[in-house]
């Protein structure tokens, strides 16, 4: 039998398909590690059986992994090399083969077969990239096939990448539009304080909402071996949560957790999604490009885009900061500098300066021009107050 006949007969025993749910599932360094300085083999086995478990029951798994540095450093027999970044991305293109063959041969016990998909952040900023990136992830959920995403360390610089797998893996569950984002750490959840210093520090079971009181709550890597801590997570939830995906971080070592989450049941720290999922373009936005600069906007368009999401007009803008282009994803900032919406121009910086203040009706005879009578049109415009 042919490993996709393994794969096809393995999910034939699932029961009704209507409830299939595309999860992604994010392993930080400490839980593919243990705490230790290598790959604990034996709890990849029971993470991919949990996995299998929900292909079987007719879900779709998509796998963020972290751990190629450390996975190179093991294969070299933990070297003692200077901290370059020569040498990280050494060791991340030793360890990602490791990696991945580590995956592949795990997921082969069951009959699935998995593809690798390395990232980087320029595969994300530009619209047809995206979408090639969303058309090919559809691709293996579609055949079948496990995802298995990671940074592309290797070649990856400070200004194409990610930065840690926490946001990588939100953007992973916006491009397959996944229904859940499962973040496991060496850590049981978010906390009311630090458990590791007060003993009355209780578990947060539920979130509603992500204010500045929560982001204080959040602390470092404990481990020490990865990229992200509680605060990367925090950022990756609420990215995630404003497309419509439920968000769970949890303890990796805990029993089931992969099938707890999935179930409904009370596993660490649950993120509420927002009630109406951002349609396709509007995810780009939110998960694309970083903002190639600010627009500043007076009191009355900060209401009319935040509480009626409407189109933004030149007549509110008071200042451009930055240069862009036509095309460019912009913040839209009140006038104390609050971020308030981002969204896709409709003019470049120089022009939006030139209309700031003006009347729609006025831009043909300023610019010599006009692209519309909108700054940015709300379909094109996502509202993060």
């Amino acid at each position: 039998m042919s490993g996709q006949e393994n794969v096809s007969s393995f999910i034939a025993e699932s029961g009704d398909k209507q409830d299939r749910q595309t999860v992604v599932v994010k392993l930080g360094t400490s839980v593919l590690t243990g705490g230790s300085n290598k790959i604990d083999r034996a709890h990849l086995v029971e993470l991919v059986r949990q996995c299998a478990m929900l292909i079987r029951q007719g879900h779709q798994v998509i796998v963020v992994t972290s751990g190629a540095i450390a996975a190179g450093r093991q294969h070299l027999n933990h070297p003692n090399l200077p901290n370059t970044i020569a040498n990280k991305q050494m060791l991340a293109a030793v360890g990602q083969s490791r990696l991945i063959q580590e995956w592949e041969s795990l997921f082969g016990i069951y009959g699935i077969n998995i593809g690798q998909m390395l990232l980087t952040r320029a595969d994300l900023d530009d619209r047809e990239r995206y979408l090639n990136a969303r058309d090919m992830l559809q691709a293996l959920l579609d055949n079948n096939i496990v995802p298995v995403v990671n940074e592309n360390d290797a070649v990856a610089t400070a200004e194409i990448k990610v930065g840690d797998n926490d946001n990588l893996s939100a953007l992973v569950a916006i491009l397959a539009e996944a229904d859940k984002l499962l973040l496991l750490t060496d850590q049981p959840g978010l906390f009311t304080a630090d458990p590791r210093s007060n003993p009355d520090a209780e578990l947060i079971r539920e979130v509603h909402t992500i204010d500045e009181t929560l982001h204080q709550l959040a602390g470092g890597s404990v481990s020490g071996l990865g990229t992200g801590g509680m605060a990367t997570k925090l950022q990756a939830a609420d990215v995630a949560r404003r497309a419509g995906i439920e968000v769970t971080i949890a303890a990796g070592s805990r029993p089931e957790v992969i099938q707890h989450v999935v179930s409904g049941q009370p596993a660490g720290t649950r993120f509420l999604p927002l009630e109406s999922p951002l349609e396709s373009r509007k995810r780009w936005i939110l998960a694309g490009p970083p903002p190639a600069g600010d627009i500043i906007i007076d009191a009355g368009a900060a209401s009319a885009v935040v509480k009626r999401h409407s189109s933004l007009l030149s007549k509110g803008i008071v200042s451009v900061k930055g240069s862009f282009d036509r095309g460019a994803v912009a913040r839209i900032c009140d006038q104390h500098g609050k971020q308030l919406a981002r969204g896709i121009c409709r003019y470049s910086s120089k022009d939006l300066s030139a209309i700031a203040g003006r009347h729609s009706q006025d831009i043909q005879d300023i610019l010599g021009y006009a692209h519309g009578p909108v700054a940015i049109h709300c379909d094109d415009l996502v509202v993060t107050d």
